[in-house]
């Protein structure tokens, strides 16, 4: 029952899809002219976006035989040659031209994969008919090469203003009266799935013939766990506020490592100086909130933070930049690692002074650089202050290495 209504209101005509215009067109026009560009086409976005759906619309309107597969079902080099590789060169029984559509190719990214994605390459530039790809995600480094021979149609995530457009719609056709919050209470829940929200308006209106919030109580709060890279892109790729302002609403990780994630690959995405002048700008106000609650404890504040880190870097670019960029981890963590480690070595030599000296453990701290310095230029006074400080060979090397830093 969950699905009749997905089923019965799935798109018959590429008109009837909602706010991915440009990727329809996009679609349309691979599918006219694939004799000259021989290339199969990538499409990706969001799970319920409409990518899959869009598909088989365009091929009814065109007339077009779809012949329609999951990648998962077929994740070795030997299937796909003998299902994808037959079918891209073989007419249909009915003397039409067809479509081929390989179906979550995300599948064939994990352990069983045994050639699978590579298999697909050499059939691309082959086929006598268009290969239509959908994924949930191609940025990652097994799909680098399939992206150089593909043309990339994103279907960019649904707002919910456009859910809601579309379960008011199907209201209407069901004879149902609706209440203007419930609406858009499922709406924002269904994480810009098209699918999970007319999954839900189905449930919530079983069995009567009104819609309002209190059927919703017993729905199920979709929150789909969303990896810290997938926000990371919702911000970096969009101009859209209201999608920036809830990219990192379901991301199970601290604001601190958000931060860290966004000021790494910032650079990566924005090639205009004055955007990345302003996305640098939205952060460094961020800091100075975090420092507020730090200081004051004003946990009200977190707030502004989250908005600066999300809207704010969004929208410091004037558009959107194309393609796919492959996201970094944090490297200012290591190089922090790093440092204290080399810290801890100059910690212990300071400890060691300090007891000697009668200085106190911050003042012997800052003395040490200078002792580093005497020693790199005096060997036999090195050895005489690593006997008296009692050194051990870590210490002794600490102290004689080329690199010295006085601040």
């Amino acid at each position: 029952m969950s699905q009749e209504w997905v089923l019965k209101y799935s798109p018959k005509k590429s008109s009837e899809i909602k706010g991915q215009n440009k990727a329809i067109e996009e679609l349309k026009d691979f599918i006219v002219n694939y004799p000259k560009l021989k290339k199969a086409a990538l499409v990706y976005g969001d799970i319920g976006s409409g990518k899959t759906s869009s598909v088989i619309a365009i091929a009814k309107e065109l007339n077009l035989e779809l012949m329609e597969m999951n990648a998962s079902d077929f994740r070795n080099k030997e299937k796909i040659n003998s299902i994808v590789g037959l079918a891209s060169q073989q007419r249909s029984l009915f003397f039409k031209s067809k479509v081929i559509l390989v179906d979550e190719i995300d599948g064939l990214s994990g352990r069983k994969d045994r050639g699978g994605l590579s298999a697909l390459l050499p059939l691309i530039g082959k086929s006598s008919f268009p290969i239509i790809l959908t994924a949930n995600d191609p940025s990652g480094s097994k799909f680098s090469a399939l992206r150089k021979k593909v043309k990339m149609i994103e279907f960019k995530q649904l707002s919910y203003v456009t859910i809601a457009s579309q379960l008011k719609e199907i209201c209407n056709k069901e004879g149902l009266e609706y209440d203007e919050h419930a609406i858009n209470s499922i709406a924002v829940r269904s994480c810009g799935d098209m699918r999970a929200a007319i999954t839900d308006l189905h449930t919530a209106t079983a069995g009567t013939t009104k819609l309002i919030c209190e059927n919703l109580e017993g729905l199920f709060e979709r929150r789909k766990e969303v990896t810290l890279i997938e926000g990371l892109k919702r911000i970096l790729k969009t101009t859209d506020i209201n999608i920036a302002l809830a990219a990192l609403d379901n991301v199970d990780e601290d604001v601190d490592q958000c931060i860290l994630w966004i000021e790494q690959n910032l650079a990566k995405e924005y090639k205009k100086a004055e955007d990345l002048e302003r996305a640098y700008d939205a952060l460094s106000k961020a800091d100075v909130f975090k420092g507020r609650i730090r200081r004051w404890q004003y946990w009200r504040f977190l707030v502004y933070v989250y908005f600066l880190i999300q809207a704010g870097v969004a929208i410091a670019k004037k558009q959107k930049y194309p393609g796919i960029t492959t996201y970094d981890r944090p490297k200012r963590i290591l190089k922090m690692w790093i440092a204290n480690r080399k810290n801890d070595t100059k910690k212990k030599i300071a400890e060691k002074l300090s007891k000697n000296t009668h200085y106190s453990k911050k003042q012997s701290f800052n003395v040490v650089p200078f002792i580093q310095i005497i020693s790199q230029g005096n060997k036999t006074l090195a050895k005489e202050i690593s006997e008296e400080l009692e050194l051990d060979e870590k210490e002794k090397t600490w102290l004689i290495e080329k690199e010295i830093l006085i601040k």
